[in-house]
């Protein structure tokens, strides 16, 4: 495995998502470092969130509205998508459990490594006029 040198650059990405309330795109990333970092560019803060999926230490929830969204915390859960305006809401307790991943694996032939379920629909702001749906 090829070594990669520490980055402060990097390191603040991680901390950035570990702390961060929201699932934020890279874009956001980048917005939000910009000023920490003034020669950071957006090839970077992809090049680097790539970098951090591919070691485990975050993970991508999917694409809301046409950019793919990261999320800090790499324990097990669920996510709900709103589909109006693109709220991402953690819901930890309303995973799929160990006992349902090996039970469908002994039901259809696998073993399961990991389970990611993304709830879609729309959020409790949106159903009450609160937000407004983004383009």
């Amino acid at each position: 495995m090829k070594n990669v040198r520490q980055s402060k650059k990097r390191d603040a990405m991680l901390a950035l998502l570990r702390h961060a309330d929201h699932h934020p795109s890279a874009d956001r990333v980048y917005l939000e470092l910009k000023s920490q970092y003034p020669d950071l560019s957006l090839a970077t803060v992809y090049r680097n969130l790539n970098h951090l999926c591919g070691q485990g230490l975050i993970r991508r929830v999917g694409p809301v509205n046409g950019q793919e969204r990261y999320d800090g915390v790499t324990a097990p859960h669920s996510h709900f998508i709103c589909n109006r305006c693109g709220a991402i809401v953690d819901l930890p307790e309303h995973s799929p459990g160990q006992d349902w991943l090996d039970g469908a694996g002994v039901q259809y032939g696998f073993q399961a490594e990991g389970c990611e379920l993304i709830v879609r629909g729309v959020c409790r702001d949106c159903l009450s006029g609160q937000t407004q749906a983004k383009p």
